[in-house]
């Protein structure tokens, strides 16, 4: 529930645009970002406003080329925006703030119990590309990419993986879990819904060692039932689907979906740890 309090702890007022950070946002983030490399002509591009019209195409869903003239101009923003994709930057900025954010809750930095998910999102264009092809999801009846997203109990993201819509959940969710498992050794418990049921998904999860994958069934099929942990990872499709960037497919590159998803979950985590409130 939406209460005055937690209207208080998203109150973006004083900033130019909503989606700009503060300046105790910015603290939090500006450490944690590479400085240029050694050699050359100085760097003079002010990074604050590169991550602000990031951050703008995020929580707008706007074209890279739309930018407002008081930001920095698409080359740049963009540029910064692969760089710090494919050099790792934005997963290690993610991996800090996941630390801080389970350690200022309370909670040991690496979770014990996960709790898997996935979103059809659908295309806004045709085709995607040769690499990374959308697909037909006949259940939701939508072409477009599916969102594997693995999170804690906190809602929290631990991992994400784009694949096309016709691949089923069982079969998408392997590289998923595979990887999460080098990360976050600890997780013993993996709750899913009966899309992960099945042979497949109990071999990934023996690979594990103490691994169990534990589906939570519907109660009744013919009306809304909130079910025990499951709601946990629903609401974080919930809060990356706020950002309109994320509210369909726009990327040609799964990649870059992934990526849009990781930063979500950063502003998310700079919130909480600027303005933390019940609901985030």
């Amino acid at each position: 529930m939406w209460k005055p309090e937690h209207r208080v702890a998203g109150e973006r007022r004083g900033l130019r645009y909503p989606s700009d950070m503060n300046d105790s946002e910015w603290t939090l983030i500006a450490a944690l970002i590479p400085p240029a490399r050694r050699g050359g002509r100085p760097r003079d591009v002010n990074l604050r406003e590169v991550l602000n019209a990031i951050f703008y195409v995020l929580a707008t869903g706007c074209q890279w080329q739309a930018l407002p003239k008081d930001l920095p101009p698409k080359s740049t923003a963009h540029h910064y925006f692969m760089l710090w994709d494919w050099d790792g930057t934005l997963e290690r900025i993610h991996e800090a703030l996941y630390v801080a954010v389970r350690e200022a809750a309370g909670r040991e930095a690496s979770p014990t119990a996960a709790i898997i998910d996935s979103q059809t999102a659908k295309a806004a264009q045709k085709g995607g590309s040769a690499l990374d092809p959308q697909g037909y999801d006949a259940g939701k009846k939508d072409t477009g990419r599916k969102r594997h997203i693995l999170v804690d109990t906190l809602g929290l993201l631990l991992g994400v993986s784009v694949l096309p819509a016709n691949i089923q959940d069982r079969d998408g969710a392997s590289d998923l879990l595979r990887e999460a498992r080098r990360r976050f050794p600890f997780v013993e418990r993996i709750f899913a819904d009966a899309g992960y049921q099945g042979p497949k998904m109990a071999k990934v999860a023996a690979g594990g060692g103490r691994w169990k994958i534990e589906i939570v069934k519907r109660s009744d099929p013919h009306r809304f039932v909130v079910l025990p942990k499951r709601w946990v990872v629903e609401r974080s499709l919930a809060w990356i689907s706020r950002n309109r960037r994320l509210m369909r497919d726009f990327e040609c590159y799964a990649a870059t979906v992934a990526a849009f998803v990781r930063l979500a979950m950063i502003r998310l985590m700079l919130k909480r740890l600027t303005k933390p409130s019940p609901c985030s």
